[in-house]
């Protein structure tokens, strides 16, 4: 018989009669137990839920969960955390508390010391059919409030501008995880395959804050990055080389598909290949399709004029509002997502929203370069009947606290209450759900938090965020990690 001493304690016990049966009729109870949760269905899946890709067609339309309500998503992202309490969110018993202590407030928050509270600075009033209270910073989206969906109750995990972009992009506060498009477009392709099928636009003014990470894959497969544009920069390298004509480009071109298509039948297990060649043949049709996308000249005098892309004024609106025509003809090809970028990078509030020291003085300018394009956007989006199937959704990071602060003429960042809105496809029109506390300063009733918000997002696209995973390190990992719910309220 062979030695027991390089035996383990659990080794040397299933020697022994009793030990073994005993072991055996605990296995066998397990396996008995695991047969009843398989048939009822309660047994947790062993492998990837997420959505069978063929490497060469990364970008076909593949079929939702469910039947969703919305086919494409536009997301009007507003950098540098935009105040509630200058937009959405109406507190009265601001103006009566105007330029005095809070009571039990703070001392110090991000920033620094703490000011007195500070009223609106922005006058509000009741518009519409529902008569909700909206400033009069935004006056044409304000237009619009019958038909938005108001989520007054958000938190965020952070007061950091760039851990908070990741959060509101990617659900963690850390980088290298997928922004929503690259989730989305992953999980449903795109109905356009001349155009990306996740699309960014940047701001005028430049990029925000995190960055890449907002539209980044992170550990999904490279190709459902986000490819970022705007109407005066197109995408970058897509033209032939100098001196090379449009003859000798095309045959180029079809010298290499023939070459790569024989070495893919050499190598068919290689899906690495074949998503390598996806790009390169996606790349060649936008060749073709790119220049028509971003000539904005068959656009009517009205429509320019409606976005204000034609203000010679104010050259930073005008520019933003070309990036809002550019986003509405996205959206008009099937481009599943879009990303509008309003506002850059922090500046002391200068390029984008993030008003510390003198916030009503740099809110005059963001406000005018936001509202008009933005209102228009919306109703060119509606009057063309793409609203019905476009889910259009306005964020920011966080919010702004209520009070001053010391020696400035700004609010400090607030993560503990703050607005978003969505509006067409899905939405219920004119509601709005959880609140923050008197003051505006905490989210009080129906308290929510931004996995909340993208679980939504993805619902209204017919998507269960639960089963939207992708096994990154030996776990399945999803958009909202392991937390949100759907907010059924705003959903019509």
């Amino acid at each position: 018989m062979a030695s027991l001493e390089h035996l383990t304690a659990s080794g040397r016990h299933m020697l022994h009669r009793r030990g073994f049966l005993g072991d055996s009729a605990s296995a066998l109870g397990s396996i008995a137990l695991s047969s009843l949760l398989a048939s009822e269905g309660l047994l947790a899946s062993t492998g990837s839920v997420g959505p069978a890709i063929d490497p060469a067609h990364p970008y076909a339309p593949r079929p939702p969960h469910f039947p969703g309500r919305a086919k494409n998503v536009l997301v009007i992202f507003c950098a540098g955390a935009v105040s509630q309490l200058e937009t959405w969110d109406w507190k009265p018993e601001l103006v009566k508390w105007d330029d005095k202590p809070m009571p039990g407030g703070p001392a110090l928050t991000f920033q620094g010391p703490a000011g007195n509270l500070a009223r609106p600075q922005y006058e509000f009033k009741p518009r519409g059919q529902t008569g909700k209270w909206v400033s009069e910073l935004i006056p044409h989206l304000a237009e619009l409030t019958d038909d938005i969906a108001f989520v007054h109750s958000l938190t965020s995990k952070t007061n950091t501008h760039g851990p908070a972009e990741n959060f509101l992009s990617t659900g963690s506060i850390f980088d290298g995880f997928p922004s929503m498009g690259s989730w989305v477009t992953y999980a449903l392709g795109s109905e356009n395959q001349d155009l990306p099928a996740f699309v960014s636009i940047l701001d005028p003014r430049g990029i925000p804050q995190a960055s890449g990470n907002n539209w980044g894959p992170g550990f999904l497969p490279a190709e459902f990055q986000g490819t970022t544009l705007s109407a005066a920069k197109p995408v970058r390298h897509l033209r032939s080389a100098s001196g090379v004509g449009p003859g000798t480009d095309r045959a180029t071109r079809e010298l290499l598909v023939l070459m790569n298509a024989r070495h893919l039948e050499q190598h068919p297990e290689d899906g690495a290949l074949a998503a390598r060649i996806a790009s390169y043949e996606m790349a060649a049709r936008m060749q073709l399709s790119m220049p028509a996308l971003n000539d904005l000249s068959n656009e009517t005098a009205a429509t320019l004029a409606a976005y204000g892309a034609d203000d010679p004024s104010n050259p930073i609106k005008a520019a933003f509002a070309r990036n809002c025509i550019l986003a509405r003809r996205l959206v008009e090809r099937g481009v599943r997502f879009v990303q509008l970028f309003n506002g850059a990078y922090a500046s002391g509030g200068a390029l984008n929203w993030d008003g510390h020291t003198k916030l009503k003085e740099q809110y005059d300018v963001h406000a005018a370069i936001l509202d008009q394009p933005t209102a228009a956007l919306i109703k060119d989006l509606r009057q063309r009947g793409l609203l019905d199937e476009t889910l259009v959704v306005w964020c920011t990071e966080f919010g702004r606290m209520p009070f001053f602060q010391k020696g400035a003429q700004g609010r400090d960042h607030n993560p503990d209450g703050f607005t978003c809105w969505m509006t067409g496809a899905g939405v219920k029109p004119g509601v709005s759900h959880g609140g923050t506390d008197e003051l505006g300063m905490k989210a009080v009733e129906n308290k929510l938090s931004l996995y909340d918000f993208n679980a939504t997002i993805l619902h209204l696209l017919g998507l269960d965020h639960t089963r939207l995973t992708f096994r990154h390190n030996g776990a399945e990992r999803r958009l909202t990690d392991v937390h949100g719910r759907v907010i059924k309220e705003v959903l019509a």
